[in-house]
């Protein structure tokens, strides 16, 4: 009987370990470990605030003393490491560090770098590659703040707005309106028909980034169609197709929106961050050319 007990132990033992990663798998990277990344930068800044403060030394510390140099090789290292977040997305195999390990850790280590890299330059400012540097960093970290709030938020919307429907059903349920439209607007007179023509030609993905961006399409042919339309029997039965296409291609391209908003930030944040990189080298090589 005792033999026959601990297999049992040790399944029920794999079941709990079981359901703790799964539910460690619903919890936010922001929430990781509960908050454990969030907890070592803050530690972190903590610390190079406090040494900055305590050491007794004039001129201040800076970019050229022993301490500016600590927290300048803390900075650079870290962003070496924060900048290989993306090579850990392409690795399938999970590896020691989880990939939501990773990315709390790129997230909070990120903004450690506003206190390590402003104490790094001891508060000196100019116009030269060393401020270059700086400012890209920010301008980093900026943009990783905007898509951490993007990524946490907006996925809900896109949620919502697809209304349980995918992409292919929303664009089936275009197309079924298509055809009613053609159907209804054969007793319309010839300029009426033309705009529903037109209408029905048009690309419901036209329009650059920046109309996908702000949701903006002034040339929308389907709403040109809808004005035009008069109070006649066929009129409003065509007007009342077209405000349910109007609608449809609005979900559509809130769809479009919405992902836009999630990538475009990829876009600027990643040449910044080969920008950092580039003159963080330059910044380092100048300083040890003159050192």
């Amino acid at each position: 009987m005792a033999t026959k007990a601990a297999p049992a132990k040790g399944g029920t033992g794999r079941f709990s370990q079981d359901e703790k990663r799964r539910d460690s798998d619903h919890v936010s990277f922001l929430k990781h470990r509960k908050f454990r990344w969030l907890w070592i930068a803050l530690a972190l800044s903590a610390a190079s605030i406090a040494g900055y403060l305590l050491i007794d030394q004039q001129p201040r510390p800076n970019g050229g003393t022993w301490y500016g140099y600590t927290l300048g090789t803390i900075g650079v290292l870290l962003i070496l490491w924060l900048s290989l977040l993306g090579v850990r997305k392409r690795r399938i195999n999970p590896g020691v560090w989880s990939l939501k390990a990773w990315t709390s850790a790129h997230v909070y280590l990120g903004l450690s770098l506003i206190v390590i890299g402003t104490l790094h330059t001891g508060f000196q400012i100019g116009w030269n590659v060393h401020t270059l540097a700086y400012v890209l960093m920010l301008l980093v970290i900026l943009t990783g703040i905007y898509g951490v709030v993007v990524y946490a938020t907006l996925p809900q919307s896109l949620s919502a707005n697809r209304k349980e429907m995918t992409r292919a059903q929303m664009l089936d349920a275009l197309t079924a309106l298509d055809r009613q439209l053609e159907s209804a607007a054969q007793p319309l007179s010839r300029a009426e028909a033309d705009l529903v023509i037109a209408a029905l030609g048009q690309d419901p993905f036209y329009g650059g980034p920046i109309a996908r961006l702000t949701a903006s399409y002034p040339g929308c042919a389907t709403a040109r169609a809808l004005k035009a339309m008069g109070t006649s029997e066929a009129e409003a039965r065509v007007a009342g197709l077209l405000e349910k296409r109007r609608d449809q291609l609005a979900q559509i391209r809130g769809q479009l929106r919405i992902r836009a908003m999630l990538e475009i930030w990829l876009f600027i944040h990643i040449p910044l961050t080969i920008a950092l990189i580039a003159a963080l080298t330059a910044h380092v090589i100048s300083v040890f050319y003159y050192w």
